[in-house]
């Protein structure tokens, strides 16, 4: 399958097929979202069709859940099953020491929520999205629509005191209309170009009124698998956790 994808889709093809292999009979999966969470729910397919690997998933998203039903993986509820044994995810970036930024695709709420409901979070990537310092991706905050402008402008003045290359923020857009996310929220993306103090800004930003979550996973990855264009992958994370 490899050999006719793109250089990227290759990189994210080698990292999903890696991460899906960490899941065992019997466990209870959380689903991330994105191009290469998508990669990685079709690797796990052809795992529960091939190896009769008997999983229940919980997705992160509603067009994640769409594909997981179609593939024919068993899709259940987080209410359902309580405590996940893993979650694998995509990142749009992530630093050395595996904090990410996640909502491109717009799904950080239902994915930090699975996330912190599981007893590991592996992340799936191409070694493009590693990075020295924060920022460079811009960071997704989710508001709800009554009153944005307001929390928009709440978000501006705490910004003023921490230490960020840039302040400029765009309500997300799909076309000409807001882009809304499965929750029914508007998402605000933050053009920060670098980010002193990723875990102090997360808590800033959720204590502003208005905001529901914010893109910022400050200590809950265990393990990065990172896919190459040449089809390599490199594991990065704690001994224990690999």
């Amino acid at each position: 399958m490899s050999s006719n994808l793109s250089p990227t889709d290759r990189a994210k093809f080698a990292s999903a097929q890696k991460a899906s292999s960490f899941v065992e009979d019997g466990m209870k999966v959380g689903l991330g979202t994105g191009s290469t969470a998508a990669w990685m729910v079709r690797c796990l397919a052809e795992r529960v069709k091939n190896e009769k690997l008997r999983i229940q998933a919980v997705p992160t998203s509603l067009r994640t859940a769409k594909l997981a039903t179609e593939l024919g993986i068993k899709i259940a509820t987080l209410d359902a099953l309580g405590r996940l044994d893993l979650t694998i995810d995509g990142a749009d970036e992530f630093d050395a020491d595996l904090n990410l930024i996640k909502g491109g695709g717009g799904a950080l709420l239902q994915e930090k929520i699975v996330a912190a409901a599981s007893d590991k979070m592996i992340v799936i990537a191409d070694v493009e999205k590693r990075v020295e310092t924060m920022g460079q991706f811009p960071l997704p905050v989710e508001v709800i629509g009554f009153g944005w402008q307001t929390s928009q402008k709440l978000i501006e003045k705490i910004l003023v005191s921490h230490d960020l290359g840039g302040r400029r923020i765009s309500r997300r857009m799909l076309g000409d209309k807001p882009f809304v996310t499965d929750e029914g929220n508007f998402i605000l993306d933050m053009h920060l170009g670098q980010i002193g103090d990723a875990p102090q800004l997360g808590k800033s930003l959720n204590q502003v009124p208005g905001v529901v979550e914010n893109g910022l996973f400050i200590n809950m990855c265990a393990v990065a698998v990172i896919g190459a264009p040449d089809g390599s992958v490199e594991l990065q994370g704690k001994r224990s956790a690999i």
